[in-house]
């Protein structure tokens, strides 16, 4: 930078941790008690810019609208549309423009949004900031600040650029959203060890965009804009590529095979035509009408119907979907890489385990709901009849200054009342409210027989709070709470059976080990203690906090959610791999995976620190085994999503904090929280979990994979209905017979056949067995699993059997064309229409209840009936070249019809069985 004398590049933020607060003002060129003056502060800001997040190089909404028309289907689409309009088919023409443009909107709509990412990122930035310049404090905006600028901090601040602290009076950061970690991180001014920390352990640093919810502090700032951590994070997400989906790749592939096949196949039915003497201009007509009825134009159409009522059924399930094809992509993840805090967690603060009268206590309940029980194995514990407990949780309660509120709400038929409660302060603090009103003893009611009268604030050298207060009767207590083993150092008693009894050095010993007990659990413990008191208030907390009496411990953790355990172990059945990935300490991590069952015998733990030393190599090999990620910043996240890709898994990213939106958008699939989410990590995601429920990830996982499956069905439909048009086709210029269908009867064959019933497919329900498999290849052709087979046998059978069908009313009356055309017409009709429900199970017809789907019912009945239509309407015969079919005729075309899908399926019978089997991961 323009200061930097010869000290080399200082752009790095551990730079700044390992010197003392001199060297750091010394460095920038700044007196803390001056500050800068206003023509140093300009120059500065002329040379490094203003403190904002630059947005990469924008595409115009103009351009993002062109780039819709790029893709290869939709190249397709508009041909098919120049060749139904050279046939005069506007209705198809018109039928296919829309289709071009509403997923061209759609596309358009998804794209824009998404870059919106660091819009939502900016405004994290704080709009002003108290500075000092020219010796005098002053509020300037904080796009306006430079490296060297000396900048205050209060309570419920938002930090306005990374800081070096130089002073701090009792500070408490809420670091969440940059780190990860779940509780405020107290911030002091000494410097730290030299070498690479990580960032949650910098408290002597504060970062742009974090806030400020206890005390005050003085900075210097050390980096601005794009140099902070949050700009690091901004570069991150601009130059993280979005990946395609499977969908997408799988939908490209078959556009290109689609179109080469059927141009291919439709020039050799034309020339083949016109060698045996047909027409040419007719073989034209005919050729042009197979070529659009086998490019399927309603797929991204039916293909978009499905995904969108897919959302609507996620929605349901509380997983709001924004991006459509990307539904489909969590049906074939592998790999789950999901935050703690406030996904795997509560994100609530909660006291589980209390020690106190010489006996270990759990406390029942989540969150901040004040409903639980005390108990020590199978016995109940009563507070109102435990002195020492009691104790202990009026210490907790009164020795407090967070709010513990109700909101009450209606919901049911009934109106059932119900309360939703929240905690106004310190999550710690609040967690201790909870514990007390579990325990009868509500701050409310303790203000009606205690008064607080003086209070000693926590700050982080004496790591305790104290409280004198005063009782109804007279009675004067000092109550503290603070770190066990700073706490015990001032104690001369312990509380024991409600009496202070001398606290031994066995006694002690004792108090030690179960604190470690506690921590081995990854508790956050603190201790309790009070002193009667006589006479007027205490002046100084150095005489009041002495000769205290020991009440006991209280250990609290941000919990697990309940039903994540049930969710873990299904993705487990269904073969996809949980990872915890949290900026949070890696004893606390390793905890909550072990009592979710994510970390088992065998897996790998890390931190940051031993994944900066991992070279590349070494990196993804460990990436298969690591099942937990301590202490880890935006960067390794990113870093790690790769590795997984890089071994050929397909990632799911779930987060809540800007740290996780990097990841999140290069993520396969990145899942972010409704509730609990940042604006930047919603802005970067695929899907958003309305209740921040990582179980709701598992509902989104199956419906997914249902979605997947209805999509390779209507191909299947779609498909092997055309090959079986186009084999009509070929097969009967091959033999020299006059044409079975004119081009008006195969257009009408592809309207009547691939609309109704190939949605009906798209919302089939799912089979039973959806979440006993493991996820399907990413990379597999969309004709794997037996449905390329699927295609060619029921293709090459329904073509045959309508040729059969012709042949035989045109060998009986020669003469009457018409008739034998309107017999394959209807026969390849209701082939297709019973060929419908074979495609509803990956193994035969035989499997599935036909009626399992009455809209797939419906569908083939709306079908049948316009195909009736244009046979026996006397007004529509001429155009459709028809004819009333007689009862004798009837049956030879449901027999023809009916033989392709009931042959096939006595095959598929004798084969062995070819279920979903794909490569677990």
């Amino acid at each position: 930078m323009f200061w930097d004398k010869g000290g080399g590049n200082v752009s790095e933020g551990s730079r700044y941790v390992d010197w003392d607060a001199e060297q750091v003002t010394r460095y920038l060129k700044v007196d803390p008690a001056e500050g800068l003056d206003d023509a140093e502060a300009q120059h500065r800001l002329e040379k490094v810019g203003p403190n904002q997040l630059v947005e990469g190089q924008k595409i115009s909404p103009v351009t993002l609208l062109l780039n819709q028309f790029k893709d290869f289907m939709v190249l397709v689409l508009l041909a098919a549309t120049l060749v139904s309009g050279l046939l005069g088919e506007y209705t198809d023409a018109i039928a296919i423009i829309a289709i071009v443009v509403l997923n061209a909107i759609l596309g358009f709509v998804q794209e824009f949004r998404a870059e919106k990412s660091l819009t939502a990122l900016k405004e994290l930035s704080a709009p002003m900031a108290r500075v000092k310049r020219g010796g005098a404090w002053t509020r300037i905006q904080a796009s306006m600040l430079v490296p060297g600028d000396i900048v205050s901090l209060e309570s419920g601040d938002r930090v306005p650029a990374d800081l070096r602290l130089i002073q701090t009076g009792n500070l408490y950061i809420e670091e969440s959203a940059l780190t990860g970690e779940s509780v405020p991180v107290s911030k002091n001014i000494a410097k730290l060890p030299a070498g690479d920390i990580p960032l949650g352990d910098r408290k002597n640093m504060a970062y742009l965009g974090t806030m400020a919810v206890r005390g005050t502090g003085v900075g210097v700032v050390v980096h601005t804009g794009m140099e902070t951590e949050m700009g690091k994070i901004a570069h991150l997400i601009q130059t993280t590529e979005t990946m395609e989906t499977p969908l997408q790749r799988r939908l490209e592939q078959l556009g290109k095979i689609l179109i080469v096949v059927a141009l291919a196949l439709t020039a050799v039915v034309v020339l083949t035509g016109i060698i045996h003497g047909h027409d040419a201009y007719k073989m034209f007509l005919a050729g042009v009408s197979l070529a659009v009825a086998a490019i399927p134009e309603g797929l991204p159409a039916i293909v978009t119907i499905a995904l969108a009522l897919g959302v609507q059924r996620m929605i349901k399930r509380r997983a709001i979907v924004r991006k459509l094809p990307s539904v489909e992509t969590l049906g074939c993840a592998s790999v789950i890489c999901s935050d703690k805090t406030g996904t795997l967690t509560q994100n609530k603060m909660t006291v589980t385990h209390l020690w106190c009268d010489g006996r270990s206590l759990e406390l029942s309940g989540s969150g901040y709901d004040p409903t639980g029980e005390f108990r020590q194995g199978e016995e109940k514990i009563l507070p109102q009849r435990n002195a020492s407990l009691k104790r202990l949780l009026e210490i907790a309660v009164l020795c407090n200054n967070a709010r513990l509120i109700g909101e009450s709400t209606r919901e049911g038929m009934l109106r059932r009342k119900q309360e939703s409660w929240r905690v106004d302060g310190d999550p710690t603090e609040g967690a201790l409210l909870v514990a007390g009103a579990k325990g009868g003893l509500t701050a409310e009611e303790l203000s009606k027989t205690w008064n607080r009268r003086k209070e000693f604030p926590f700050d982080s050298e004496r790591k305790m709070m104290s409280v004198w207060v005063e009782g109804a009767k007279g009675q004067r207590f000092l109550f503290t709470k603070g770190a066990p083993d700073v706490l015990l150092g001032r104690c001369t008693h312990i509380l024991q059976n409600g009496r202070p009894v001398p606290l031994t050095e066995t006694i002690r010993a004792k108090v030690i080990q179960n604190n470690e007990q506690l921590a081995a659990m990854a508790l956050r413990n603190l201790g309790f203690a009070y002193r009667e008191w006589s006479g007027s208030a205490p002046e100084r907390e150095q005489t009041a906090e002495r000769n205290l009496v020991f009440v006991g411990l209280a250990g609290m953790i941000d919990p697990p959610r309940e039903e994540v355990k049930e969710a873990i172990r299904t993705c487990r059945r269904a073969g996809i791999q949980t990872v915890m990935i949290t900026g949070d300490h890696q004893t606390t991590a390793v905890a909550i995976a072990r009592q979710l069952g994510i970390l088992k015998g065998g897996g790998l733990t890390v931190n940051g620190n031993d994944i900066q030393r991992m070279s590349a190599t070494e990196f993804q090999e460990k990436a298969r085994e690591i099942q937990v990620y301590a202490r880890v910043s935006p960067e390794h996240k990113l870093r790690i999503v790769k590795a997984l890709q890089e071994e050929g898994h397909v990632v799911a990213m779930t987060g809540d904090g800007v740290n996780d939106a990097p990841a999140i958008k290069a993520a396969d699939i990145g899942i972010a929280m409704g509730v609990t989410g940042t604006d930047v990590s919603k802005e970067a995601s695929s899907l958003v979990l309305a209740d921040d429920n990582f179980a709701t990830i598992v509902s989104a996982i199956e419906e997914g994979r249902s979605i997947y499956d209805n999509i390779r069905k209507f191909i299947s439909y779609l498909l092997a209905s055309n090959v079986g048009e186009i084999l009509v086709m070929f097969l009967a210029m091959l033999a020299g017979m006059p044409l079975p269908l004119v081009p008006i009867q195969i257009l009408w064959v592809n309207l009547v056949t691939d609309g109704l019933p190939a949605m009906a497919l798209g919302v089939d329900p799912a089979e039973e067995d959806t979440m006993d498999r493991p996820p399907r290849n990413s990379r597999e052709n969309i004709f794997a699993r037996g449905v390329g087979w699927k295609i060619l046998t029921r293709g090459l059978l329904i073509g045959t059997s309508t040729l059969g069908a012709f042949w035989i009313a045109y060998s009986e009356m020669p003469e009457d064309l018409v008739r034998s055309q309107t017999i394959a017409f209807a026969t390849l009709v209701m082939a297709q229409l019973i060929y419908v429900f074979d495609c509803r199970s990956t193994q035969t017809i035989f499997h599935r209840n036909p009626l399992s789907n009455l809209l797939l019912v419906l569908a083939v009945i709306s079908s049948a009936a316009l195909m009736l239509g244009v046979m026996y309407y006397p007004p529509l015969q001429p155009i459709f070249h028809t004819v009333a079919l007689s009862f004798r005729e009837w049956a030879l075309v449901i027999v023809a019809a009916a033989l392709p899908t009931l042959a096939a399926g006595g095959i598929d019978l004798l084969r062995p069985a070819r279920r979903l089997v794909t490569r677990s991961h």
